[in-house]
């Protein structure tokens, strides 16, 4: 068993992005070798980018009010407590449009995070 404070997990190198940081919080240095927990925090006016890739996402909102921009381009906002799920594939990005940081828990398959 292991645990953690997510605190004292270090942040991933995310400077191609505006205003995201990323912490692995369980992953394969863990030894998990089917799924990962990610922890994105994107500051005010950040955002990831819109994009796809063959892996299913698990998505909780934990803090602050975003943006999830769909298949079709079309933004749905959200909020602290909703999920999301993103199919193989499927064109997704995140924004924030608050004025406090808008962090997401996001789970992936193992493939998902090299």
């Amino acid at each position: 068993m292991i645990i953690k404070n997510p605190q004292d997990i270090p942040y991933e190198d995310t400077s191609a992005y505006k205003g995201v940081k990323k912490q692995i919080y369980l992953g394969h240095k863990d030894g998990s070798n089917e799924i990962i927990m990610r922890y994105f925090t994107v500051e005010p006016g950040g955002a990831t980018p819109y994009h796809k890739h063959g892996f299913q996402h698990l998505v909780k909102v934990e803090s602050g009010n975003g943006i999830v921009i769909d298949k079709d381009g079309v933004e749905h906002k959200i909020s602290a407590g909703e999920l999301i799920y993103v199919q193989d594939y499927e064109v997704h990005g995140f924004k924030n449009v608050g004025d406090e940081p808008f962090s997401i828990l996001c789970i992936v398959p193992a493939r998902g995070e090299k």
